[in-house]
């Protein structure tokens, strides 16, 4: 035999030898348990899932376990505290109001927060307006500025989670996304 060989054996000699009860996923005579750095903080809020022969408890914190929500006709395990706050999705129905001062949109569910882009029509597309207000709470906000005789103002509302994540400006009309260079602080 070659020394290709002998390896190959020892291989499978060495799986041979593990318990098939190790792979298994549940069973009457073994836990099967995953901890992490500090057992996850093992928040109030983990995720635990259980019937009458398993309990799966996954305690997350940040990103997911999985890479997204597993479900089926009787459960639904979601991926930690990541699912809880979703990224803004792009902020709709941005209106001037007759009083030429006060804006008001749409509510992003995501958000719990908004950002205020503004600038004049003259510099789109470029970086799509400068912070004009910052973490504005609710769906109104007001400017009082004129703009000069010719030149015009545009503005661009962006939705902020609780994480501090800013939603995106929106999509240009080949469907890129709008960057972002200056983002609200």
């Amino acid at each position: 035999m070659t020394t290709r060989a002998f390896q190959a054996i020892g291989v499978a000699v060495m799986l041979t030898a593990i318990p098939a009860s190790l792979f298994a996923q549940s069973g009457p005579s073994h836990t099967l348990s995953e901890h992490v750095f500090n057992a996850g903080g093992r928040p109030a809020q983990a995720v635990t899932s259980a019937s009458t022969s398993f309990r799966l408890s996954l305690d997350s914190i940040g990103e997911s376990i999985a890479s997204r929500t597993l479900s089926g006709a009787s459960f639904r395990l979601g991926g930690g505290l990541a699912m809880a706050y979703v990224p803004p999705g792009e902020v709709a129905g941005l209106q001037m109001l007759a009083d030429q001062q006060t804006l008001v949109w749409s509510s992003e569910p995501a958000s719990t927060a908004y950002n205020v882009y503004t600038g004049l029509l003259s510099s789109l597309p470029g970086g799509f307006g400068a912070c004009g207000v910052a973490r504005v709470p609710g769906t109104t906000a007001s400017d009082v500025t004129t703009p000069s005789a010719g030149t015009g103002l545009f503005y661009l509302i962006t939705g902020v989670n609780r994480l501090r994540e800013e939603g995106t400006k929106g999509y240009t009309s080949y469907g890129a996304e709008r960057s972002n260079p200056l983002p609200c602080p």
